[in-house]
C-alpha cells in the first residue's frame, strides 16, 4: 500500500513494549511520529531509538507522541530494549510495535520489495491530530535519520497548521516565514499587524508568529 500526504493514517491495533494499543486511541489529540527500523539488534537502529528517547522532552513540548516498529516479535523487542538502554544510557520511554506478521508494515508500505523482501526500511510518518498524514520520509537501511531535521519539520508543520504561513528553504525556529500566497493583499494588515516585506506579490516575508 502507498501512503500519500493528506491521506487518513490507517488505524491498527498492535502489541507493543508498552502493552496493546489502538493507534487512534493512543494518539488522541496529539501529533504522532511513527517510524520503522529494519531489524532489532542492529547498530544504526540502536542509536536511533536511543536518540528518540533522549529527545522525549522536545517531542512532548510539541505535543508529539513517538512510536517505533519493526517486524521482530515482542520478546525480541523487550530483550533488545535492555541493551539499548545499557549502550545508549537512556530509558526507552515510548512503545515499539511488534509486527512479526508484517501486517502494519504492509499497511503503511514500510517494506520496499526491491530493497528487501523481509524487513522494513527507515520509514517516517508524521501524523496530525486530525489523523491525516502530514509528512513521509524514506531512508535506506544504511543511513541513520537526522532527528534534528524531523523536529524542524514538525515545527514548520505546526506553524502552517496554526497560521497562514509557509517556511522558506533552510528555515529554522525563529526565522522569517513566508505569508501563504493564497492570502489576498487586502487581508495582510489585519492578519499580520507586525508588518511584512513584499519582494514579489507571491513572495512576502513576515516575522515568525508566536
Amino acid at each position: 500500500m502507498r501512503i500519500n500526504l493528506g491521506d487518513t493514517a490507517p488505524n491498527f491495533t498492535a502489541a507493543t513494549t508498552h502493552g496493546i494499543i489502538d493507534f487512534y486511541e493512543w494518539l488522541g489529540d496529539s501529533w504522532g511520529l511513527l517510524f520503522s527500523h529494519p531489524e532489532d539488534y542492529t547498530p544504526v537502529c540502536t542509536t536511533e531509538l536511543g536518540m528518540v528517547a533522549n529527545l522525549k522532552g522536545e517531542f512532548t513540548t510539541r505535543n508529539v507522541k513517538t512510536l517505533a516498529l519493526s517486524v521482530d516479535d515482542l520478546a525480541t523487542h523487550q530483550a533488545w530494549v535492555k541493551e539499548i538502554e545499557e549502550t545508549m544510557q537512556v530509558k526507552i520511554n515510548f512503545p515499539i510495535i511488534a509486527d512479526d506478521k508484517k501486517e502494519i508494515a504492509e499497511l503503511y508500505g514500510m517494506i520496499h520489495h526491491n530493497s528487501n523482501e523481509n524487513f522494513t526500511i527507515r520509514s517516517v510518518f508524521i501524523i496530525g491530530p486530525d489523523k491525516k498524514i502530514k509528512l513521509t520520509l524514506t531512508y535506506p537501511a544504511s543511513v541513520g535519520r537526522n532527528f534534528d531535521e524531523i523536529l524542524r519539520v514538525l515545527d514548520a508543520l505546526q506553524l502552517n497548521d496554526n497560521f497562514d504561513v509557509v517556511t522558506p528553504a533552510n528555515w529554522e525556529q525563529g526565522g522569517k516565514v513566508i505569508i501563504d500566497p493564497a492570502i489576498p493583499a487586502h487581508e495582510l494588515e489585519e492578519k499580520f499587524p507586525a508588518g511584512y516585506e513584499e519582494v514579489k506579490p507571491y513572495l512576502r516575508y513576515t516575522a515568525q508568529p508566536k
